[in-house]
C-alpha cells in the first residue's frame, strides 16, 4: 500500500521466526510489494496474530529479533524511519517501553494496542524484574504506570482469541478491500484458539498437583484459566540465585503440594531454576512464555509451543 516496502514478506518472516525489521529503503523498494498491507508488530505474539489474520494480503515484520528478550529492545533510528512507512502497528502497551514511546511518536494512522482488546489483571507479580530491567516491575511496568497489570495475556488462549478478534476488526477497517479475508482468517484463528483452550482444560482437569514453580511470573493468566497456582522464584532477576529463605519456603511448599518440577524458559538463563531444583531435590523442565521463537523452542509457532507447554505441565503436575 505504501511505496516503500519491508524486506521480509509475510511467509518468509514466519519461517524466520519473524525477524527484526532491518531493511533499508532501497532494499525495501526492491521487493516491489506495493500492494501489501504493511504491518509492524512489536514482538512474536503480536507478529503471529498479524501473520495469521493478514494472510497473503499482509507484509508482517517484527521489531524484536528471534532470541531477543522483548523488553530489552531499543528502537534504532532506521526502525523509527521505517515505522513511518507502515500501514499499521500492532503492539502490547506496557511490555516494551521503547516500543511504546516509538509508537506514540509515529504518525501511523492505525495503531493497535492489544492491551485495550482484552482485560488485563494484576497477578501480584509487580515486584519481579528481568535481567537488565532494574527499576522496573513486571515486564517493563513501573509500579506507578499501568498499575502493575500483567501483560502476558497471550498465554491464555481465551484472552489471545479476544485480542485476535480486535486485531481482525482493525485490519478490516484499515484495509477494507480485503476485509472479507481478514474476517475469515480471524474466525479460523479464533476456532483454533478455542480448540487449544479445550486441550488445556481437558488436559489439566485431573492432576495430582495444581502448583507449579517458575523463575518468571509469566503464567498468571494461564494458571487462573485452568485452576492452577503459579509460584515464581521471588522478585529476583532470572539469572540470580534465590535466597536461602525462599529456597526453604519453596522446599516446604513442594512437599506440601506435590510439586515435582521447576520450570525455566528458553530466552533467559536456567541458573536460578537449576539452583532451586538442586537444593529442593526437584526436576527441571521448560515452560515457554512464547516471547519469541528460536531454534531452541519446542515447536515452530505459537500452537506447537503451547501444546509442548501443555505436555510439560501435564507431566509435572501428574495428569491422570
Amino acid at each position: 500500500m505504501n511505496v516503500r516496502r519491508r524486506l521480509i514478506p509475510a511467509a518468509a518472516a514466519a519461517s524466520l521466526g519473524l525477524g527484526a525489521l532491518t531493511a533499508c529503503s532501497s532494499d525495501s523498494a526492491a521487493t516491489g510489494n506495493t500492494d501489501k498491507f504493511d504491518v509492524v508488530a512489536s514482538f512474536y505474539p503480536m507478529a503471529f496474530l498479524a501473520e495469521q489474520i493478514g494472510g497473503t494480503h499482509a507484509n508482517v515484520t517484527s521489531l524484536t529479533e528471534p532470541g531477543q528478550e522483548p523488553h530489552d529492545l531499543e528502537i534504532s533510528t532506521q526502525q523509527r524511519a521505517q515505522l513511518e512507512e507502515a500501514d499499521a502497528a500492532l503492539y502490547l502497551k506496557g511490555l516494551q517501553p521503547a516500543v511504546d514511546k516509538a509508537f506514540d511518536q509515529t504518525g501511523i494512522e492505525t495503531k493497535i494496542d492489544a492491551a485495550t482488546l482484552t482485560h488485563l489483571e494484576d497477578h501480584g507479580t509487580g515486584g519481579h524484574s528481568h535481567e537488565g530491567e532494574e527499576g522496573h516491575s513486571e515486564e517493563g511496568h513501573s509500579e506507578e504506570d499501568e498499575h502493575g497489570r500483567d501483560p502476558h495475556v497471550w498465554l491464555d488462549p481465551v484472552k489471545y482469541a479476544e485480542i485476535a478478534q480486535g486485531v481482525g476488526k482493525a485490519f478490516e477497517k484499515a484495509d477494507p478491500d480485503h476485509a472479507a479475508d481478514y474476517k475469515k482468517n480471524t474466525e479460523a484463528l479464533v476456532t483454533k484458539l478455542k480448540g487449544l483452550d479445550g486441550d488445556f482444560e481437558n488436559g489439566l482437569k485431573n492432576t495430582r498437583s495444581k502448583v507449579f514453580f517458575t523463575n518468571h511470573a509469566a503464567f498468571g493468566y494461564l494458571a487462573e484459566r485452568y485452576g492452577l497456582t503459579q509460584e515464581a522464584i521471588s522478585g529476583v532477576d532470572p539469572g540470580s540465585e534465590p535466597s536461602g529463605a525462599r529456597v526453604r519456603e519453596l522446599q516446604q511448599e513442594a512437599k506440601a503440594d506435590g510439586v515435582t518440577t521447576v520450570f525455566y524458559e528458553t530466552l533467559v538463563s536456567d541458573k536460578t531454576a537449576k539452583t532451586l531444583a538442586r537444593d529442593a531435590n526437584l526436576k527441571t523442565d521448560v515452560l515457554d512464555p512464547l516471547e519469541g521463537i528460536t531454534d531452541r523452542s519446542r515447536g515452530d509457532d505459537y500452537f506447537q509451543v503451547m501444546e509442548a507447554n501443555l505436555k510439560a505441565l501435564q507431566t509435572a503436575l501428574g495428569a491422570k
